[in-house]
């Protein structure tokens, strides 16, 4: 591992962080040192100060502080290497390889970029030139500034079989033919894959030029047209406008999802900042993800039409088997026929954002749709409704959020069919009552509320000897933090230090391959958290095999033991505090309407806590076996 902390300090001191922070905050000199607005929370009277002597920033409101490196990966969304490797693009430094392998794959795809690059530098000089009057009529008409054109980059492709393959020479027709520029079929010569087309560059998440989409000029089909999937581009794994909206988001909480990348660009005109688009496909569960990432409830905005409808839809059920406690969709309804462009034109940014604010939580829009299917007259359809939305439910694959969700269908069927509820009187608190003969009644211990301890791990997350136990176990084997990022994302650990060295680490194996521990210690060095890390390492007493310093001969097995406890040890970490939550509430249910369905469901959590807990022992036990 070659990114060493001298290495590192030498990118920061490379570069400005007032110069830096000062293109999207506007930054003013306060003697040696600049104050601005803090842009990580609302305030009028200035109280973040940039100090580039030190190479730190400070909000004394918020206590937001960190180097370049971190306004990159805290501001503007970035992994740890995007960042670096960004910053040093602009110091002009070479980011060290990790391994051989990863050198030649990062070669090929910078060359790669290359040519899309100067494909997008071309397609914006036609676009510009004489030939390009019609096509900047055409964004003319559509509302598009000069500004917005070139903010998104927009260009123009010639209606020529070979103009773009003369005008990119300089690359082997091979690689053009690689990043989606040309088309190459069977033995006849290879062409230009766009032609008479609007050009819209396709961003990744660091803001570099990975793919294209292009909109007919006049007649013909298709449409749009985008790159196909290249080394650069996967437009399952790729949302448009993302390296904009990422962002934008951090000042609304909000992300708006919309149809298509014109629909993006009319918003942005009419400055709503914050939206992406898929690109030509259904929402898949990457993009889902990288939309939680941001907000916890984004926004579908799509189209009043029917197709429109379906896509919301699509999105929908894409998304039920992801669901987990906090994390859902909002559904936003355009009026019939009319798309953002429309509704901005006619109503303005105000009147966009009022739909908004109108927006449909998921359980809502799955209701409304399911209503809406058929006719509910007769008991056999009023079954089949029942049936579809439990189906709904049951793709739900958090125990918990299923339950909820089959809770809701129920009440809104007894709502709509009127089923009349039985009275029932006040509720009584249980005491136990004498019986017969002198003896007293002994409830069942399994119905009795969670013990203190139950309260206090789910309210507060994963601390002391366990939180530890994992952080040691991750930073010995950091390939785990790449199999388990999802997991350890959301894993609540109420220490601030060791949740920030929990962060670090998985912003580091975010952006990199391959990682060793002592390539991850190298990383962590000039941080806060890295004498955290190396007293955690120290820490062989823990009763974990993932815990321990392995040598003698049977190392590798060991290893491979060490793997996979760390897996199924964080899996537990995960699901308990889940599980015990869950409990609390089922207990609390139960002893409300004291039914068998409430039973069985509180009876049942408690196995599965009771299992999780005898397989934490088990875990510990593993190290003296």
């Amino acid at each position: 591992m070659t990114l060493t902390p001298q290495w590192l300090d030498e990118l920061r001191s490379r570069i400005t962080l007032s110069t830096l922070i000062g293109r999207t905050v506007k930054v003013t000199r306060a003697g040696r040192e600049y104050k601005a607005c803090c842009p990580f929370h609302n305030e009028k009277t200035p109280s973040f100060t940039i100090n580039d002597e030190k190479g730190f920033y400070h909000c004394f409101g918020c206590s937001a502080h960190g180097d370049a490196i971190r306004w990159m990966t805290d501001q503007r969304g970035l992994s740890f290497m995007d960042a670096v490797k960004e910053l040093a693009a602009e110091a002009g430094m070479e980011v060290p390889a990790a391994d051989p392998r990863a050198a030649k794959k990062a070669e090929e795809q910078a060359s790669l970029r290359d040519v899309v690059q100067a494909a997008a530098d071309w397609f914006t000089a036609q676009l510009a030139s004489s030939n390009g009057a019609p096509a900047r009529d055409y964004l003319a008409k559509r509302g598009i500034s000069e500004a917005t054109r070139k903010a998104f980059g927009f260009g123009l492709a010639p209606d020529s079989r070979s103009a773009l393959k003369e005008a990119l020479k300089k690359f082997p027709t091979a690689m053009l033919v690689e990043s989606g520029m040309l088309i190459a079929v069977d033995d006849k010569e290879p062409y230009d894959r766009f032609r008479g087309r609007l050009m819209i560059p396709i961003r990744d998440a660091r803001g570099r030029v990975i793919a294209f989409g292009g909109r007919i000029l006049g007649d013909g089909e298709p449409k749009y047209l985008n790159s196909p999937d290249t080394p650069l581009f996967d437009k399952g794994r790729t949302l448009y406008n993302l390296d904009k909206a990422s962002p934008a988001s951090r000042q609304t909480n909000r992300i708006i999802v919309v149809e298509g990348y014109m629909d993006v660009i009319a918003l942005a005109e009419a400055g709503i900042a914050d939206a992406v688009a898929p690109l030509g496909t259904a929402l898949t569960e990457n993009q889902l993800g990288m939309i939680w990432r941001m907000v916890p409830v984004p926004v579908l905005c799509f189209d009043g039409d029917s197709a429109g409808q379906k896509a919301a839809m699509r999105a929908a059920m894409r998304a039920l088997p992801l669901l987990r406690p906090g994390f859902s969709l909002a559904f936003a309804t355009l009026p019939a026929g009319q798309d953002p462009d429309d509704l901005v034109r006619a109503r303005g940014s105000a009147g966009f954002v009022d739909i908004l604010e109108e927006a449909q939580p998921l359980v809502e829009r799955l209701w409304a749709h399911e209503v809406a299917a058929g006719p509910l007259a007769t008991p056999e359809e009023r079954a089949a409704l029942k049936t579809r939305l439990l189906a709904h439910a049951d793709a739900i694959q958090d125990a918990d959020v299923r339950h909820h969700y089959r809770e809701a269908f129920r009440e809104k069927l007894d709502a709509l069919f009127a089923r009349k509820q039985p009275d029932r009187g006040p509720r009584v608190p249980w005491a136990p009552q004498p019986q017969r003969g002198g003896r007293r009644f002994q409830p069942d211990p399994r119905l009795q509320p969670p013990g203190e301890e139950t309260r206090t791990l789910s309210q507060s997350g994963i601390a002391g000897p366990l939180a530890a136990a994992l952080l040691g176990g991750l930073l010995r084997y950091p390939e785990a933090l790449r199999r388990h990022e999802d997991e350890l994302f959301r894993l609540p650990i109420p220490d601030s230090g060791d949740a920030e060295l929990l962060r670090a680490m998985l912003d580091i194996a975010n952006g990199q391959e391959g990682l060793d521990c002592e390539g991850l210690l190298a990383i962590l060095e000039p941080m806060k958290v890295y004498n955290r890390a190396m007293t955690l390492l120290r820490a062989d007493g823990m009763h974990f095999s993932f815990n321990r310093r392995l040598e003698g001969e049977e190392v590798d097995a060991a290893r491979e033991i060490a793997l996979r406890d760390l897996d199924e040890y964080i899996g537990v970490l995960v699901t308990q505090p889940e599980i015990r939550a869950r409990l609390a509430e089922a207990t609390a249910d139960f002893q409300r309407t004291m039914d068998d369905e409430g039973l069985a469901r509180q009876q049942k959590l408690r196995a599965m806590d009771e299992e999780l807990t005898r397989r934490l022992a088990a875990l510990s036990d593993s190290t003296n076996q």
